[in-house]
């Protein structure tokens, strides 16, 4: 059986890393209204889900054992409302000695969970179901690693 390890990267030199990923989540209509006419419960889901996806970036090897632990430089998530879903996207940047693709996935979906968690109130069907809210798309839609 084969052991579970980390990668040594002791011996690569420090590059800028950025990572662009991307998410969205499909929400009732009535719901995506109550967001913009910001009449949320919980608070503005939007807000809340820009800075738990920044919190979900800078703790990626906390929930990922095998991911480094890099110093993060900067992450910028962008949360739009297009028609029946909500697009998160989140950019990491860091000068690593390995790529940020899990730091930017991780913020994408810890974004998108935080939206969930503040309108699940609203989503939900007359059972306590979702039956028409779903995560989707989640990728990383651009890698950069350069000198």
């Amino acid at each position: 059986m084969r052991m579970v390890k980390m990668i040594d990267v002791s011996k690569k030199l420090e590059q800028y890393r950025e990572a662009i990923a991307y998410g969205e989540i499909k929400l009732k209509p009535e719901t995506i209204k109550l967001i913009e006419e910001r009449r949320i419960e919980k608070g503005d889901p939007i807000q809340i889900a820009k800075l738990a996806g920044i919190q979900g970036a800078k703790f990626t090897p906390t929930v990922m054992p095998l991911c480094h632990p890099i110093p993060i430089e900067n992450v910028d998530v962008d949360i739009s409302i297009k028609d029946d879903r909500i697009i998160v996207k989140a950019k990491v940047i860091a000068n690593s000695k390995t790529g940020v693709e899990m730091e930017a996935l991780t913020a994408t979906v810890i974004a998108l969970l935080n939206l969930w968690d503040v309108v699940k109130k609203y989503e939900k069907d007359e059972k306590g179901q979702y039956p028409t809210t779903a995560i989707t798309n989640i990728r990383v839609v651009k890698k950069i690693k350069k000198a």
